[in-house]
């Protein structure tokens, strides 16, 4: 029995007809909360859509007649695309939300196709900080000693890193390495990076509140009887302790989500991430940036779906934690 069944008696409810009492699980408990949650619920919504849009770019952009190609035929004088003005910039049947300057390319379609590399990347690297964060924190709270030590020493080095200097620095030496070592080249080899980079410096965050969790559960009475009964250290984390962890769990990754769709479209703004012509985000508003007097329609249809994906996130995180803690509620 985990530590979170322990408010399923506190938030029981009575079942029609013969008025008999049916317990909750905690899960069912947090999913009632959630749901009487406005802002949530309409985050979880947005959230969703934006997955299922990118999940479907190909056939939504099959269905609407465009695609990322180039269509330097649709370009006139000055890099704007022909017939464009300050307030349409090309919008048409065709071109839902216009074209983009130089290219030709269909804004709509890089839009779709940027999520899916937004979302890729962030929901890889969150995976990729949980496991690392996760094992390393359990091991450092329940271990002590030495390892304790030697752990959290290694987690104030990393922190201590000015990381975005050192991704800019080290982007080609990895890059060159994934090549010749692994002949993962291109914007695959860029891909591999940013993720890669993402989970080695974002696992010391949640490593540290796992641990300090860990510190606590290692005390009470199921660990304890776990130990007398003779289980093995490996049975105690993961069977015992690791099922009491699951709200930091989720919490931190329902935040670190946004987080991480904001790092990869600054990285792609900075040149660091994918590069053309996959369409990213963060290559969109790094294009944009020079026509945003002429076109600022460019600049804002991307930062909005930019800002719109990373409050959703945010909203719901904070809705999942006040969810998940019975203590928790917005004033």
């Amino acid at each position: 029995m985990t530590i979170a069944s322990q408010s399923v008696e506190q938030e029981a409810h009575v079942s029609g007809g013969e008025g008999g009492v049916q317990g909750r699980s905690p899960s069912q408990i947090a999913w009632g909360r959630l749901k009487r949650d406005k802002v949530g619920m309409v985050s979880l919504v947005v959230v969703i859509m934006y997955v299922v849009i990118a999940l479907l770019a190909p056939v939504i952009t099959r269905m609407l007649g465009v695609d990322v190609s180039y269509h330097t035929e649709l370009i006139g004088d000055g890099g704007l695309p022909k017939g464009s003005s300050l307030a349409n910039a090309a919008i048409s049947l065709q071109h839902l939300l216009g074209i983009e300057p130089e290219t030709g390319r269909d804004i709509l379609a890089e839009l779709l196709y940027g999520s899916r590399i937004s979302l890729l990347v962030a929901f890889s690297a969150t995976l990729l900080t949980c496991v690392i964060g996760v094992t390393l924190g359990i091991i450092a709270g329940y271990s002590g000693g030495w390892i304790d030590t030697a752990l959290g020493r290694t987690m104030d080095l990393i922190l201590s890193i000015p990381q975005l200097v050192l991704l800019i620095s080290l982007s080609p030496l990895v890059l060159q390495s994934l090549d010749q070592r692994f002949g993962v080249d291109g914007n695959t080899a860029r891909l591999i990076f940013l993720i890669l980079v993402f989970g080695i410096f974002g696992w010391p965050y949640l490593a540290r509140i796992i641990r300090g969790q860990v510190l606590s559960l290692r005390e009470r009475e199921f660990v304890e009887a776990a130990i007398s009964t003779g289980a093995s250290t490996r049975r105690i984390l993961f069977k015992e302790v690791l099922p009491n962890l699951w709200v930091p769990i989720l919490v931190y990754s329902s935040l670190l989500l946004p987080s991480y769709i904001s790092a990869e479209a600054a990285l792609s703004f900075l040149g660091v991430g994918v590069t053309e012509p996959t369409p990213t985000w963060g290559n969109m508003l790094s294009n944009s940036v020079k026509y945003y007097q002429v076109a600022p329609l460019y600049l804002f249809i991307p930062g909005t779906a930019l800002f719109l994906l990373v409050l959703a996130f945010n909203l719901l995180g904070d809705s999942i934690r006040d969810a998940l803690d019975p203590r928790a509620g917005r004033s």
